[in-house]
C-alpha cells in the first residue's frame, strides 16, 4: 500500500551552483506527493531551506578526498537509516560517492546527479583517472544517473561509466517566475563607481581556472582599447582575484574593473551588463547562460562541453574558442557595433529560456522519475 508521500533524502556537498539547483528543484516539486530531507555539508544555510524541506541535517563533508570521508559515510548511513527514505538522491561528485557507499545494502532507490563530471575538469591526468575510476566503481550502486546536458551523457558513455539505460538527461533550468516577479534595479551602476553611459561587459562565476577570469581580463584590455568608456564586472570571488587585479593594474584599466565578491543576488548585477560572458574552460551545463537569457542580455561564451547544447552560434549568442581572448573581444565588439545582431541574440535567448530552461520543467521531469522509481519494488 502506498505511503502518503514519497520520501526523498537528498545528500549534497559544495554550496554554490548545487545549492541553487536543489532549492529550485524543491520549490517546484509537488509537496502533496513528495517529502524532502536534506543532508548537506557545513557551507549550506539552514534558513535558505525554510519551507522547502521537511528535515534539514548538516554533517561534516569536505571537498577534498581524505580520511574524514569515512566519518561522512558513517553519518550519512546513520541518517538514511533514521529517515528510511524511498529514494536517496546524491548531488555532486563528492556527495555522490559518499552517499552511494553509505547506501549499500539499504532498501531504497538511489539516484545520482554529478552536476558536471569531475573527470571533465582541467586537472592532472592522475586526478582525472582517479575520478573516472571512482565513478565507474560507484555507478553500480545507483539506479539512475542524471546528466544535466547531452554533453554530460556523451562524456559518461565515452568513459564507459555505466550502461546507457542508466543515464537520463534532465537539462538544468532557472526560476523564471521568481525573477520576473522579483524586484529589479536594486543595484545601481553608481554603487560600483560605473558611469551611466559606460559600456558594461560582465561575467558571473568563481574567480578560478574553470571560469577563465584570466581570459576575461585579457579580453577586457582589448575591448578597452576600442571602447574607452567600457567597464568590466566580475560577479564572484575566488583564488585568482589578486592575479586578475594585478593584470588590470599593469595594463592601466584597474579603475574600470569591478569585482563584487560573493553576492546573494547575482541577477541584480547581471542587469547592469550590456554583454554577458561565460568563457569557461570546461562546463557541465553553465547555469549562468539561461540566467543571462532571462535577464535579456546578449551572450559571448566558449565553445566547450555543454555550452553548444545551450548556445547556438549567431542565433542566441556568439561562441568563441577556449582561451581565445582575441576572439572573445571581437565577439563583444561585434555586438557593440551591430544593434540588429544584439536584438536578435536577446530575442532568441528570451524565447529559449522560456521554452527550454524553465525550472518548473526540471522539477516536473524529476517528479515523473521519482514516481516511476517508487513503483518498482525493491528486492
Amino acid at each position: 500500500m502506498r505511503k502518503k508521500k514519497i520520501k526523498i533524502l537528498h545528500v549534497a556537498q559544495a554550496a554554490g551552483g548545487v545549492d541553487r539547483y536543489i532549492r529550485m528543484l524543491l520549490k517546484y516539486l509537488d509537496k502533496e506527493k513528495f517529502e524532502n530531507i536534506l543532508v548537506c555539508s557545513q557551507d549550506f544555510n539552514r534558513e535558505d531551506y525554510d519551507g522547502l524541506v521537511d528535515s534539514f541535517e548538516q554533517i561534516e563533508m569536505n571537498r577534498a578526498i581524505g580520511v574524514s570521508d569515512l566519518n561522512s559515510i558513517k553519518e550519512v548511513r546513520r541518517l538514511i537509516k533514521k529517515y528510511n527514505p524511498d529514494i536517496v538522491y546524491a548531488h555532486s561528485s563528492k556527495a555522490g560517492a559518499i552517499a552511494r557507499v553509505a547506501d549499500i545494502g539499504l532498501k531504497n532507490h538511489c539516484v545520482y546527479n554529478p552536476h558536471g563530471w569531475a573527470f571533465n575538469m582541467r586537472c592532472s591526468d592522475k586526478k582525472r583517472a582517479m575520478w573516472t575510476a571512482i565513478e565507474k566503481m560507484a555507478a553500480p550502486f545507483c539506479e539512475k544517473i542524471i546528466c544535466i546536458s547531452d554533453a554530460e551523457k556523451q562524456s559518461a558513455l565515452e568513459k564507459k561509466i555505466c550502461r546507457e539505460d542508466k543515464l537520463q538527461v534532465i537539462f538544468n533550468g532557472v526560476d523564471i517566475e521568481a525573477y520576473e516577479s522579483g524586484e529589479h534595479g536594486t543595484v545601481k551602476r553608481s554603487s560600483l563607481g560605473i558611469p551611466e553611459d559606460a559600456y558594461v561587459v560582465g561575467m558571473v562565476g568563481r574567480i578560478s581556472p574553470q571560469k577563465a577570469p584570466d581570459v576575461f581580463v585579457k579580453m577586457a584590455k582589448l575591448v578597452k582599447d576600442e571602447i574607452p568608456n567600457a567597464h568590466f564586472v566580475i560577479v564572484g570571488s575566488g583564488n585568482q582575484e589578486a592575479e586578475i587585479r594585478k593584470y588590470a593594474e599593469e595594463n592601466k584599466f584597474a579603475d574600470s574593473l569591478h569585482i563584487t565578491g560573493w553576492v546573494d543576488d547575482p541577477m541584480s548585477y547581471v542587469e547592469l551588463f550590456d554583454v554577458a560572458c561565460l568563457l569557461s574552460r570546461w562546463e557541465g551545463f553553465g547555469l549562468a547562460l539561461p540566467e543571462y537569457m532571462m535577464a535579456g542580455k546578449p551572450i559571448v561564451a566558449s565553445r566547450v562541453d555543454a555550452i553548444p547544447n545551450i548556445i547556438r552560434n549567431g542565433e542566441n549568442g556568439l561562441l568563441v574558442e577556449v582561451d581565445d581572448a582575441t576572439g572573445a573581444s571581437e565577439a563583444v565588439l561585434q555586438i557593440y557595433q551591430d544593434r540588429s545582431l544584439k536584438d536578435k541574440l536577446v530575442s532568441k535567448g528570451v524565447e529559449d529560456v522560456h521554452n527550454r530552461f524553465d525550472a518548473r520543467r526540471v522539477s516536473e521531469e524529476h517528479g515523473i522519475l521519482f514516481e516511476n522509481m517508487w513503483k518498482v519494488e525493491i528486492i
